[in-house]
């Protein structure tokens, strides 16, 4: 009011309003795709896929991978395995993904 630019306040209010907006459109679509358990679309479930094909007389079951914090994520694995090993070795040779940092894995027979 003081120099005449009476039009400076509303402008501010929907730069702000646009600025808010954006901020949140961009939290709902990460948040979105945690909740809807889209991480599984990740690089990362195929190379989980790579590491037990590896693995002779193995098959997965089961695989869920979600992200925990910035490029890290948690994974529950069920196997299906004819002779069975330790988890403790399946979990060595998913190790080399230092993005995993929680792996549940769950071995069964046939």
């Amino acid at each position: 009011m003081l120099w005449g630019a009476d039009w400076l306040d509303p402008l501010m209010g929907i730069a702000g309003a646009v600025l808010v907006a954006v901020w949140a459109w961009g939290l709902l679509r990460d948040s979105g795709r945690v909740l809807l358990d889209a991480e599984m679309d990740t690089p990362l479930v195929a190379e989980i896929h790579e590491v037990i094909a590896e693995l002779p007389g193995t098959e997965i079951r089961d695989l869920h991978v979600w992200r925990v914090g910035q490029e890290q994520y948690a994974c529950v694995l069920s196997l299906l395995m004819a002779t069975p090993i330790p988890a403790g070795q399946i979990r060595e040779r998913l190790a080399i993904h230092e993005e995993l940092v929680h792996v549940t894995i769950e071995i069964a027979q046939p």
